[in-house]
């Protein structure tokens, strides 16, 4: 069975301080898009149990909601050692979620480049 933790603003800070993989979905429980989404965020729990999957209901945490600009639901955001790396608003099917999630838990972590001419 797949772990998936209810966030709230009292405990967002704690998940985002942990390193690695953490992919959040945004979802009200009277969204029906959002039904749809619950299943596929499971499955993709169960076959990816080396990352961390969270839901947070925007309705119950408005503040984190607005913090992270979700402007519609449901909206997967994925997170790598604290810092968004990705968001993705609608519903994902959980075998294109974790293709994903490895392809971005591949890739190195490197500083921006700066493209000449982008700072005076």
């Amino acid at each position: 069975m797949s772990h998936i933790e209810t966030l709230t603003q009292p405990t967002i800070g704690a998940a985002l301080s942990q390193p690695g993989i953490l992919v959040i979905d945004f979802w009200a429980p009277w969204c029906g898009p959002c039904r749809t989404m619950a299943p596929q965020l499971d499955r993709a729990a169960r076959l990816r149990p080396q990352y961390r999957f969270a839901k947070i209901n925007v309705d119950e945490q408005p503040t984190v909601a607005n913090a992270f600009e979700i402007r519609s639901i449901p909206t997967l955001v994925v997170i790598r050692d604290g810092q968004v790396i990705g968001a993705s608003p609608g519903v994902i099917a959980a075998e294109q979620l974790v293709a994903a999630l490895d392809q971005f838990a591949a890739e190195p972590v490197t500083e921006p480049e700066l493209r000449e001419g982008a700072i005076r």
